[in-house]
């Protein structure tokens, strides 16, 4: 992976291993900024070279997960995709019960606790020791009552891997949704939504894929569009977003009625560079990169006396590495100081690495863990 490190200047001068937090940006990303912004100089607006851009990185996404693109909406964020989702859901039935997690990043349980003054009752799935989420406890939840059930692919406190396909079928056999929050592992897990059953993903460019905030991506099993109808709405939600009409609402007959109003024009330029760098890398050969990587990092924590979050086999850990600190703050700050990226969440030092990381990131990471170890649990 040397040949592709070139083209993050960010390594010129700092180990970066913080994806799960922000992707580093690279020349290609930069470029399509520049790009954009040549047009607004030269053009002023082109916005039918917006749309087809819109389009682009839908065709992406969609590539990315095994999905038609028909059934991809592309959003501004992940809240935005599961905002304009759950407006289009109905908890006034005998299914209202909604079944999240102790994982959940906080926007996507506050999404779902602001429905109870619809009707919506919400529960809490609790992880097991190890770090994923339990099981047993999923199916005592889950009854005929539920109507989504809602994990993360990765847990972003501490890089669990979630066993998706098991927790679908739980969701299937009690008749209820199956929505995964993918942002803490799409581009360095493979993911195809097909083959792991679910009915909604939701997701974002700004970690692993490489781009920036600004562009998020709803998926939607396509026999379920029909009969969504989304209360969160915009003109490019339309059937024809040209069409200008203001005496109704015409939903479009696929996935883009899940989206709004005016994309976010100069984050889908880089969303699309960001993507099609990362496809042509491709998520199986980040993944056995990764875990390599990762496998160095998690044995030389605990040969230094560290104490992983979750001690997990490599199969089921996400990109991230989480460990124990005393101060995760200022862990992040002591490593900042010997120019290390990393980031911090829940009393974790999150270690993220990707395909632009390689051993002298993760041994500069165990040097300065080494040189604080006061500041590890």
């Amino acid at each position: 992976m040397d040949n592709y490190r070139r083209d993050f200047p960010i390594f010129e001068h700092t180990h970066y291993i913080n994806s799960c937090s922000y992707g580093a940006l690279s020349h290609q990303a930069e470029a399509a900024y520049s790009e954009y912004l040549n047009c607004r100089h030269t053009k002023g607006t082109d916005w039918m070279y917006w749309c087809q851009i819109h389009d682009d990185v839908r065709d992406r996404f969609a590539t990315l997960v095994g999905a038609k693109a028909d059934n991809v909406a592309v959003t501004t964020s992940a809240s935005a995709s599961l905002s304009s989702l759950i407006s289009a859901l109905d908890f006034s039935g005998a299914r209202k019960g909604v079944v999240t997690t102790e994982q959940a990043f906080p926007t996507e349980a506050q999404n779902w606790h602001a429905q109870t003054s619809r009707g919506a009752t919400v529960k809490h799935v609790r992880e097991t020791r190890r770090g994923q989420l339990d099981l047993d406890h999923l199916r005592a939840l889950v009854d005929e009552h539920t109507l989504v059930v809602a994990v993360p692919l990765v847990c972003y406190r501490h890089g669990a891997l979630n066993d998706i396909a098991a927790i679908c079928k739980i969701a299937h056999d009690a008749g209820a949704l199956m929505l995964v929050d993918g942002y803490q592992g799409l581009g360095g897990v493979p993911f195809d939504v097909h083959e792991l059953d679910v009915d909604f993903l939701i997701g974002g460019a700004l970690k692993y894929l490489l781009s920036s905030a600004g562009v998020g991506f709803l998926y939607v099993r396509e026999s379920l569009i029909k009969d969504l109808y989304p209360l969160q709405t915009g003109w490019f939600a339309q059937a024809d977003i040209h069409a200008m009409k203001i005496h109704g609402n015409e939903p479009a007959p696929n996935a883009r009625r899940f989206e709004q109003g005016t994309p976010s024009v100069p984050a889908l330029y880089a969303a699309k560079a960001g993507l099609d760098y990362l496809l042509n890398v491709g998520v199986d050969n980040i993944r056995a990169h990764v875990q390599g990587l990762n496998r160095a990092l998690k044995d030389g924590v605990t040969g230094l006396g560290g104490t992983l979050t979750c001690d997990l086999d490599d199969a089921a850990q996400g990109p991230m590495v989480a460990v124990r600190s005393s101060d995760d703050h200022a862990l992040v700050a002591a490593l900042e100081a010997d120019k290390i990226v990393t980031s911090c969440r829940d009393g974790n030092l999150r270690v993220s690495a990707h395909f632009y990381n390689d051993m002298s990131d993760i041994n500069a990471v165990l040097a300065a863990l080494d040189n604080n170890k006061a500041l590890l649990a």
